[in-house]
This record gives structure tokens, C-alpha cells and sequence, in this order.
């Protein structure tokens, strides 16, 4: 079945009854004018949306009270994905410094890592935290392959993969490999699973997480069709998964994998996430717009 209203299209009866083509009839337009944007996160602390703009090299912030938009930061290392850590402070994964970095509360930037085994990571690109301060993150090559999105270079380690930031000691470990380009990261909402998308293969693969941190070989949860692309991924309270499809909008997966819904978006999409004042509000950076959806769906809890 397909049945489409509005900026939903069901696929199956699962995305009906699980309220997930309810809420506005409508994309809200939040701004216009970046190049190529990446990397949205919500602050609820500050009710404000901090996303990234990467050819322009800046980070952009909503405030949810006044509807204006102001620079963040910049130079900004060509900076992707960005998430929070379990203290509220903000990861940011720098495609162009070809590192990830924390930014402490007085506005300083620490490295968490930029290289492994002695050598350059390419270009971080998504990353997630688990409770126990563990940082997972992606390292394709997108920010080296040009100038367009980072600094074009040759990759020192030769291979994209996932790694882990251990939090006792700062070592950055080998996660996961066999990639053809690894972005989105995201952990199911129990902790047990580690999710990463792969843009090029398209395909997004499932990892159970074993007590020491280390991770089971994996597999493949769900696979695009035709030729779709996914970039980040997320989850809502009822454990569906939401994955940006680039040209296809947005996806939406029960838990078994099976595709059940998408949201229609006139831009490819690039990333999403879940937040506002109740976590019912879909934020969506695609090519060079910000859109917002409030939902009847509920993201996953917040850290």
C-alpha cells in the first residue's frame, strides 16, 4: 500500500496506526541560505538549534523563542555532526581539522581525537555518547576527497571505519570496519546496540555492544532501494528508526526493518533530529534549508 497527505507517505499500515503520518500538514521552513547543512542538535537548556553549514565553514544557531538565526561559529574546522555528552557539553565531529572536539562550558575546545595509531583520522563525520561517557564516531573520507567540504588530502590510514573513545583513558580504539563510507551513529535507546548508517553501500548495519565496549561483527538492519543513499540516523520512543534518505526524504523503519513510511522533503536531506519542548518536533537539515515538522511520534529520551 502507498497513501500520501501532506509530507507523509505511508507504506505500510504500521506507520498509520503508530501515529506516525500525524502532526503538522505542513514543512515548516526555518531558514534558507546555507550551502550545504549538516548536523542539527537541539539544546534544551537553551531552546535554541545549533546546526552545521560545512562548505561556509560555520555553525548556525535557531532560537526557538525568536525564530532568528545567528552565527555560532566560525572558522568552525568544516565541522559535521554534532551531539551532547552526558553533561550537556557539545561534541562536534570537525570534518576539515579532521577531528573531534568538546566545547567546555566556558567556550574552550578540547580534542577528543584526531588520530589513531599514530596516524590522521580522515574526517569525522557523526558521532554518539553513551551513559558512561563512551564516544563513538564515523570516519569516512567526504571532508578529504576535495576543498568543497573540508581540505582535500590523501587518507593516512586508507580506510573508513568507526572507532570508539575510550572514557577512563582518552585512547581512541578501532571499532568497526568494512565500510564504503560509514556516517550516521546512534545508539538504540536501551544502549545494547550501536547503529551506524553507510551512505555509500546504502545500507544501515546493527552492532550489539559487548561489556568490554568492543562490538559483535554485525548486521545489516535495513537497505535502501533503488538509488538511495542514507546520511544520519535516529530513534523515537517507540523504537522505530528514522534515517535521512537524501534524495527519498526522510525514512521511517519499525524495529523488524521494515520500511513502513517516509516523509516528503523538497531538498535532499542530509540529517535530523528529534526535539522542542516535548521532543515531538523533527528538525531536518536538507542541502540548504532548515525544515521543522511537530509530530504526534516522540523522539528518545534525551540524555
Amino acid at each position: 500500500m502507498s497513501a500520501v497527505d501532506g509530507p507523509y507517505e505511508t507504506l505500510d499500515d504500521r506507520f498509520r496506526t503508530g501515529r506516525c503520518a500525524n502532526g503538522d500538514s505542513r514543512l515548516e521552513v526555518l531558514h534558507d541560505g546555507c550551502r550545504w547543512a549538516e548536523g542539527p542538535l537541539y539544546l534544551p537548556a537553551w531552546h535554541q538549534l545549533v546546526w552545521s553549514d560545512i562548505p561556509n565553514d560555520r555553525i548556525l544557531r535557531w532560537d526557538e523563542a525568536t525564530g532568528t538565526v545567528g552565527v555560532f561559529r566560525t572558522p568552525a574546522g568544516h565541522s559535521n555532526g554534532n551531539t551532547l555528552d552526558r553533561q550537556g557539553r557539545l561534541i562536534t565531529c570537525e570534518q576539515g581539522n579532521r577531528r573531534v572536539t568538546r566545547t567546555e562550558p566556558d567556550g574552550t575546545v578540547t580534542v577528543l581525537a584526531d588520530r589513531y595509531d599514530g596516524k590522521r583520522l580522515n574526517s569525522p563525520n557523526d558521532s554518539v555518547v553513551r551513559s558512561d561517557g563512551t564516544v563513538w564516531f564515523s570516519d569516512p573520507d567526504f571532508g578529504i576527497t576535495s576543498d568543497y567540504e573540508g581540505h582535500r588530502a590523501e587518507s593516512e590510514i586508507g580506510a573508513c571505519n568507526v572507532y570508539r573513545i575510550d572514557p577512563a583513558t582518552g585512547d581512541v580504539r578501532f571499532a568497526a570496519g568494512g565500510f564504503d563510507g560509514p556516517n550516521g551513529v546512534i545508539l538504540s535507546p536501551d544502549e545494547t546496540r550501536l547503529y551506524v548508517s553507510d551512505s555509500r553501500a546504502a545500507r544501515i548495519h546493527a552492532f550489539d555492544i559487548r561489556e568490554d565496549g568492543t562490538l559483535s561483527d554485525g548486521k545489516v538492519f535495513a537497505e535502501a532501494r533503488g538509488d538511495v543513499h542514507f546520511d544520519n540516523i535516529r530513534f523515537d520512543d517507540e523504537g522505530r528508526l528514522w534515517a535521512a534518505a537524501l534524495d527519498d526524504g526522510v525514512h521511517c523503519y519499525d524495529p523488524d526493518g521494515t520500511l513502513i513510511g517516509r516523509l516528503r522533503v523538497p531538498e535532499p536531506v542530509s540529517n535530523i533530529t528529534f526535539g522542542g519542548p516535548k521532543n515531538n518536533r523533527l528538525f531536518i537539515t536538507a542541502t540548504t534549508s532548515l525544515y521543522s515538522l511537530v509530530m504526534s511520534v516522540t523522539g528518545a529520551p534525551r540524555l
